[in-house]
């Protein structure tokens, strides 16, 4: 019997050696599953609409597949994935998300990284020792020891009570009981007390393997990205993004001398054709500027500041030896640090460079004709570029040489004589006017404060006046709501440009047409438009930024796919309406802003659609929920009635001006309340914020005009009293 039961052993060990499996050796000490876990172990971190976003936790589950929360990750986020060891992992897709479950899986393309084994969540006793693995507050790789202490059903997800301190950090890594196997993913923490978090089963991470929905990582990222129908990236390596009208480049591009191009998707016709581009580097060292006559690969002109001299190169080819500088020379009329405006005029045989407004270079060389144009960037430069232009043969580009040289003279005479027919030229122009007056602020040092002041005083008047003019004797139906709400973006985004973002949207809605049956009804056209925002464009709500200017900036909103309620809305609607449906129009729920189809050719012609969450038709009902839930209203009829469009465009300035009072500067609220009484001059809360402000500012004669304004008028809702003694004070103090 003794010589059978070891060869029955044996057998056992020979079976389990074969199938991978190890007997279980028992419970293991934090310490060894600590060192165990931690090759599995990822830090994940996200980008923000400002750069660095948060940083959460992961661990992999089968080759090339990290288990993370979808809040690690962010909706639309770029994603960077780090390796215990230090190596940064190549993110291909979202392999599975689900936004209830708070769960994602992220796909990389490197696959030798070992995976943890997954337990069972489905029984898991009170009182069970566990480990949390993760980054809590960015201590990379740490762990911490706890116990199971409930389990707790959260809007019908049933979550993992642990005794244990869940930091910010700790999101996405591995909930270990003592065998090392994964039970859970902390998610959260209690607001309560610091020592109770809460973890999702590991069972829910199961039917995300089983039943994926992935996503390509360039589908994925919406934050920045730039518009396919313009834009497309060539070589890999560098990361192109696009905010506000401005482009910009990192990383270094894999092409000869870390070279990348991305190029522009119109091309130009035969013939002769002109080029421009405003750009800035962050080191003269670095070189980036325009590329033309681009076969889309290797055989281009390129014409770029680079080492601080303006240089003109032919590629033929993929390396050095295919390469030829035809010029390379340093350029007065090049300001180093700055913005540049780089021009090529290209004919049938001459290159004619200049550089802002001065010409630098031309030269006979008929090697190439005819490709592509767009930008270009070397090494590891990081770039920013502005206001690219394509015009063809006869036009003229908007940097008007002519005009520039004229301006560039009236800002010395204005700032060394103080002319007064130069200030009017200024003033007639102030869009160019702005960018001289800047560049001379910076070369006289002690003029620099008024100068900036002056510039964005401009911008700021001009954009107000651009306000007027668009709504002047219009009725609503005539205003453009898009456009006015650009307005909105560009008080505070100066190199905002406008234009490209209204074609932006022209471009949408012809995609939508194209997708339409020619007779489509008004809910057929709203539920493409629905499934093009939502579905194809991954357009969703904000909630973790909600509070964050951007979302009120149309231009924003449209760059990062991500808004509230009220700029979401009018997106709908501006698209609705550009692709055929009448009678939509905006609902100014209490706390959440809404869209109504009034359109005649429906029965149900009176349902409202929820913007934030995805397109949703919401019914009168769920609409009073949500009313009482955001600001704690009861609905009334009048909740329902339609806003006029000035009663949108106020209403985004309020949401503007109100994160504005609530920061540590509330006089930056100042120009919003100016754009605000340009579209409603007769609101007098924000007349009285206004002359409140002012004061503060050490305006005191403008204050003493919006007060002015008030005690002649005497509106209601206005403690008219506290008026008049601070219109008394500030009289007093100009004495």
């Amino acid at each position: 019997m003794h010589h059978s039961l070891l060869i029955v052993l044996s057998l056992l060990m020979v079976a389990s050696l074969a199938t991978g499996e190890e007997p279980d050796s028992g419970p293991k000490s934090a310490e060894a599953i600590a060192r165990e876990t931690r090759p599995s172990l990822v830090t994940i971190t996200h980008e923000s609409r400002r750069g660095q976003g948060g940083e959460g936790s992961g661990f992999f589950v089968s080759p090339g597949l990290i288990a993370t929360n979808l809040h690690v990750i962010q909706e639309a986020r770029p994603i960077h994935v780090t390796t215990s060891d230090g190596r940064e992992l190549t993110v291909t897709a979202v392999h599975a998300s689900d936004r209830k479950l708070d769960l994602a899986l992220v796909e990389v393309a490197e696959e030798d990284v070992p995976a943890l084994p997954l337990g069972d969540s489905s029984a898991l006793p009170d009182g069970l020792s566990v480990v949390a693995m993760g980054n809590p507050q960015g201590f990379e790789f740490s762990v911490v020891e706890g116990i199971i202490s409930a389990t707790r059903d959260f809007d019908g997800v049933s979550m993992i009570q642990l005794a244990i301190p869940i930091e910010p950090g700790n999101s996405g890594g591995p909930l270990l009981d003592r065998h090392g196997k994964v039970i859970g993913i902390p998610s959260m923490k209690s607001q309560l007390t610091d020592n109770i978090g809460f973890a999702m089963p590991v069972n829910a991470v199961k039917l995300l393997l089983e039943k994926p929905n992935p996503i390509p990582i360039d589908r994925w990222v919406t934050v920045g990205r730039l518009s396919p129908h313009k834009w497309q990236p060539v070589q890999e390596g560098a990361r192109w993004r696009q905010r506000a009208g401005t482009i910009t480049v990192r990383g270094q591009g894999k092409g000869f001398g870390g070279r990348a191009l991305c190029l522009f998707q119109r091309r130009p016709n035969e013939g002769p054709y002109e080029v421009a581009v405003k750009v800035k580097l962050d080191a003269e060292s670095g070189a980036a500027g325009l590329v033309f006559a681009s076969d889309g690969g290797d055989r281009h002109y390129g014409f770029y500041p680079s080492g601080g001299n303006l240089r003109l190169t032919h590629f033929a080819g993929p390396d050095v030896f295919s390469w030829n500088i035809l010029f390379d020379q340093e350029v007065a009329s090049y300001q180093k640090g700055e913005w540049n405006l780089l021009h090529m005029v290209v004919d049938e045989t001459t290159l004619t460079g200049y550089v802002n407004g001065v010409e630098c270079v031309r030269l006979e060389h008929d090697v190439r004709r005819g490709g592509q144009v767009g930008l270009c960037k070397f090494r590891e430069t990081e770039a920013s570029f502005q206001a690219f232009r394509l015009q063809e043969a006869g036009e003229t580009l908007p940097a008007d040489v002519a005009l520039r040289e004229e301006l560039a003279a009236a800002v010395n005479a204005w700032v060394t004589q103080g002319n007064e027919h130069s200030r009017n030229l200024l003033e007639k122009h102030p869009v160019p006017a702005q960018a001289l007056l800047v560049q001379r602020a910076q070369a006289l040092e002690k003029q620099a404060s008024d100068l900036r002041a002056w510039s964005l005083a401009l911008h700021q008047q001009h954009v107000c006046q651009r306000m007027a003019t668009l709504l002047s004797e219009k009725g609503d139906a005539e205003i453009d709501l898009f456009h006015a709400g650009l307005l909105i973006a560009k008080l505070s985004l100066p190199e905002l440009d406008v234009d490209a973002y209204r074609e932006e949207l022209e471009s949408m809605a012809e995609d939508v047409r194209e997708d339409l049956p020619e007779e489509a009804t008004a809910l057929q056209r709203l539920e493409k438009v629905s499934d093009y925002l939502f579905r194809e464009l991954g357009f969703h709500g904000s909630r973790l930024d909600y509070y964050t200017p951007e979302n009120s900036y149309l231009s924003a909103v449209l760059d990062d796919r991500e808004g509230i309620p009220i700029t979401l809305s009018v997106l709908y609607m501006e698209l609705a309406h550009r692709v055929g449906v009448t009678g939509v129009v905006g609902i100014p729920l209490p706390g959440h802003f809404m869209v109504q189809c009034q359109s005649a050719d429906e029965e149900d012609d009176h349902f409202l659609i929820d913007a934030f969450d995805s397109g949703k038709r919401i019914s009168q009902e769920e609409a009073a929920d949500l009313a009482w839930a955001t600001a704690r209203v009861m609905l009334e009829d009048a909740h329902l009635e339609p806003a006029s469009k000035r009663e949108i465009l106020v209403r985004m300035l309020r949401n503007l001006i109100g994160i504005d009072l609530g920061s540590a500067e509330p006089t930056r609220a100042l120009p919003r309340l100016d754009l605000l009484l340009t579209i409603a001059p007769e609101e007098a809360s924000e007349r009285l914020s206004r002359a409140l402000l002012r004061y503060q500012a050490n305006a005191s004669e403008k204050a003493l005009e919006d007060l002015t304004w008030i005690l002649e008028r005497q509106p209601e809702g206005i403690h008219l009293g506290r008026v008049e003694e601070l219109d008394r004070r500030i009289r007093a103090s100009l004495e």
